[in-house]
């Protein structure tokens, strides 16, 4: 992999209608032209959980285009051809996915489903945040690596550990630039 080169990354989910479509987004938000986000699921909802979108939109993030979609999308011809793919739900990690042409290389960064969380307005939208930082310092560190110095080895060891990471997690050295929580949610 070559410094110059883009990279096709895909986000995994069963519904890709949370998670998956806020990692799309902040993908693309960081890739500083290095990165190209794409989501999609196994089980498409076929819509955005508008919480997703309220958080996305808060953080000033694009969310225009933004759609719930099928995997298939991804292993038809004609398809973006995908370096990365990372499942972001363990039911999406535990299904048969299609095989991707170019063999991307893939890796698990489970994130708890803020969609599932049940009870006030509140606790659901701080489910949302939580996911959103989670996926946030995850993608930051993912679009650092320098791509070009790793061997396929390394990187994968690098991507796994990525996926191991939880909000809160900090690596000596790690940047400190993060979306600030808005003062009124």
């Amino acid at each position: 992999m070559t410094p110059t080169e883009r990279y096709n990354v895909l986000f995994l989910c069963t519904g890709n209608s949370a998670r998956s479509i806020m990692a799309e987004a902040l993908t693309n938000h960081w890739a500083k032209g290095r990165f190209h986000g794409f989501s999609a699921g196994s089980h498409p909802k076929g819509a955005v959980h508008p919480l997703a979108l309220e958080i996305l939109q808060q953080y000033h993030l694009p969310t225009d285009g933004l759609r719930s979609k099928s995997w298939d999308e991804f292993a038809r011809p004609g398809a973006p051809r995908l370096q990365f793919v990372f499942t972001v739900c363990d039911r999406a990690a535990a299904e048969v996915c299609p095989v991707w042409p170019g063999q991307p290389m893939t890796a698990h960064w489970g994130v708890e489903d803020p969609a599932a969380v049940e009870g006030s307005d509140d606790l659901r939208r701080r489910a949302f945040r939580t996911a959103f930082r989670e996926l946030d310092a995850r993608i930051k560190i993912f679009t650092s690596l320098r791509l070009d110095l790793l061997d396929r080895m390394a990187l994968q060891r690098e991507l796994d550990a990525i996926g191991r990471r939880r909000e809160g997690d900090r690596r000596e050295g790690e940047g400190v630039e993060m979306f600030r929580t808005p003062d009124r949610v």
